[in-house]
């Protein structure tokens, strides 16, 4: 065949290349889509597998976030017991030394009595009684 001559395939060459291309074309997208039609189960198992896993993830690391809190909580209260306990120890400790050493002591407490009426910031109310004693406390109305 010259390389000057006509090229031209013939009615019959160019049938038989359309029906071999059209035969790839069938066996190509027949490929694909049975690929498609045998993986899409399998995806869909492995993407709920994937979805399960990661919810059981995320609800572990939620129980460990709780029980943290609750364990820090825990710590706390204990904390703020032992604070509250030494706080009594300490105002027992001053109520003993405070009555320690005012027991005999009447003189001072009268004193003390007479400088709380001088200071007028109190307002005390006398109420007769069958020893002759005053009323030093009373609940207010």
């Amino acid at each position: 065949m010259n390389y000057y001559t006509n090229n031209t395939p013939s009615p019959k060459e160019t049938a038989i290349a359309s029906a071999v291309w059209i035969g790839c074309g069938i066996f190509v997208l027949s490929t694909v889509i049975g690929g498609c039609a045998y993986i899409k189960p399998k995806w869909g198992v492995w993407a709920a597998e994937m979805e399960g896993a990661a919810q059981y993830a995320q609800a572990e690391q939620n129980r460990k976030i709780t029980i943290l809190e609750a364990e820090a909580k825990l710590e706390s209260a204990k904390a703020l017991a032992a604070a509250e306990v030494e706080r009594a120890r300490g105002v027992a400790e001053a109520n003993k030394i405070i009555g320690e050493s005012l027991k005999g002591n009447e003189a001072y407490l009268r004193w003390q009595w007479i400088q709380n009426l001088e200071s007028g910031s109190n307002s005390v109310i006398y109420v007769p009684t069958e020893a002759g004693l005053p009323i030093l406390e009373a609940g207010q109305r």
